[in-house]
């Protein structure tokens, strides 16, 4: 899976749950520039990061905001004004339907692990 960062816990160092993440760490895991997340930032309020002299702190609910966003635009191909309508109309939908792409994406990831492994045994 390309995007396979989505599905990753967020976790800091040690392994313990991070509060806040930069704005190159939120790129990162969406496969984004940090300026696609400055500029979602100016077309949905949903996405309000702190800013401590101008440096950007994402919470989690940030992150899941942006998620939903990078699902509509990106996944779904959906315009700014369509994700806008999206989100206000049938979040919970969007959410549910979200959920169930990265479910799917976790397993196609899953089954071509195995069919790798698979492989590699009939190799030998």
């Amino acid at each position: 899976m390309e995007n396979g960062e989505l599905l990753l816990p967020l976790k800091g160092v040690g392994g313990g749950a991070k509060q806040f993440y930069s704005i190159k760490e939120v790129a990162k895991m969406f496969n984004l520039n940090p300026s696609a997340l400055r500029f979602w930032e100016t077309k949905f309020e949903q996405i309000a990061p702190l800013k401590n002299k101008g440096t950007r702190f994402y919470s989690r609910e940030d992150i899941s905001q942006i998620r939903l966003i990078h699902y509509l635009l990106k996944i779904r191909g959906m315009t700014i004004a369509g994700a806008h309508l999206r989100l206000k109309d049938n979040k919970d939908e969007t959410v549910n339907q979200e959920e169930i792409y990265n479910r799917l994406e976790q397993i196609r990831h899953d089954l071509q692990t195995i069919i790798d492994a698979l492989d590699d045994y009939e190799k030998r």
